[in-house]
């Protein structure tokens, strides 16, 4: 039986010097190799054109390379791109370009499709296929940063892992794919420019600590009594308030940062006065800074939006508490680009059998 090859980009620095030395190249080749593949993101080993031809045959011979493609772009009235990645698979994954005045945001994908099923997200409505590998991830950095110097002339300046899947369902691949962003030998990224946003594992937040994550963390909390959350967010049964309010302060203690609590208003659920009550006295217990954001309907979904007038009579509650909120405009809603949209509804998903049809 053929042994299959191995991605490259799976490899470590000193891996990749291994092979370098295996194939009888000099090892300042394996210097060269890491750039192209991590700097210059090379999508082929032809790319490497400083490489002797021989050197990327062997490579060829014994690794692969296995960018994503950028299989559909589709662009809002207010400026905002959605990206349908193909992966060398087959299967179809979203991230989407954010502009405002004052920053171009890529909101990126983790995994293709999600276990979780929050009711008020389409992508709960997909299964779950699989993992994205670092690589993928960055993947979709650098092609959505290519796509911000097409039309805006300017780079990204803020990374947010808020599109399909659950970061900390795929720990190793996000804890890597954050250090080669901001790695020097990588994108260079700040890390407080990036901001990972989990649904709530309490034990993984724990972990995150632990391994000294430097990105940012935000908390999509959506309720805060148990009773609500329940029913809107499934993850909730094993992972309560309460374990989430330790592994949060745990957090903030060890890893010296504040979190983020992302809250959608949702009209008559949960944008109530009692409503706010309840969150002020949560969010106090973690010192936590909360967003609200705009419910954007979904097929199928239950809910609706809170009223413009209620939502700002909502965050002045919270503002008058001593909590620092602030209401999230919703952006590419016209094609289904904006928070809790992703749903695979483009064509290169449709012929892979991935889209949510209405």
């Amino acid at each position: 039986m053929t042994k299959p090859k191995t991605d490259i980009r799976s490899l470590t620095l000193d891996e990749i010097k291994a092979l370098v030395a295996e194939v009888g190249e000099k090892p300042y080749r394996a210097k060269q190799l890491w750039e192209w593949l991590w700097k210059k993101h090379a999508r082929s080993f032809d790319d490497m054109s400083d490489l002797p031809k021989a050197f990327r045959a062997k490579l060829a011979e014994r690794t692969v390379l296995r960018p994503l493609t950028l299989a559909e772009e589709q662009r809002s009235a207010d400026g905002t791109v959605k990206c349908a990645f193909r992966t060398h698979d087959g299967h179809v994954v979203e991230g989407v370009l954010i502009p405002t005045p004052t920053r171009l945001t890529a909101c990126i994908s983790s995994q293709i499709g999600c276990s979780l099923t929050c009711s008020f997200c389409a992508t709960g409505k997909l299964k779950r296929i699989r993992n994205l590998d670092a690589a993928e991830i960055v993947d979709q950095v650098t092609m959505i940063d290519a796509l911000a110097q097409k039309y805006y002339k300017q780079g990204l300046t803020n990374i947010v892992y808020m599109g399909m899947g659950e970061p900390l369902l795929n720990y190793a691949s996000t804890m890597r794919s954050a250090e080669r962003i901001t790695a020097e030998d990588g994108l260079g990224m700040s890390a407080r420019r990036i901001t990972v946003s989990t649904a709530g594992i309490a034990k993984m937040i724990r972990k995150l600590a632990d391994d000294g994550a430097r990105f940012n963390l935000a908390l999509s909390l959506h309720a805060a009594n148990d009773a609500k959350r329940d029913r809107i967010m499934p993850i909730n049964e094993q992972n309560s308030l309460a374990e989430l309010k330790d592994a949060l302060r745990y957090y903030t203690r060890v890893a010296r940062r504040e979190v983020t609590f992302e809250y959608i208003l949702l009209r008559g659920f949960n944008d109530s006065l009692a409503d706010a009550q309840e969150l002020v006295r949560y969010a106090s217990d973690v010192h936590a800074k909360v967003n609200l954001i705009e419910y954007n309907p979904i097929d199928g979904g239950e809910f609706g939006r809170t009223e413009s007038k209620d939502a700002e009579a909502f965050r002045q509650y919270l503002d008058k508490k001593g909590i620092i909120a602030r209401i999230r405009r919703s952006r590419g809603r016209d094609i289904d680009a904006a928070c809790g949209q992703l749903a695979n509804k483009n064509e290169p998903a449709l012929k892979e059998g991935e889209r949510v049809l209405k």
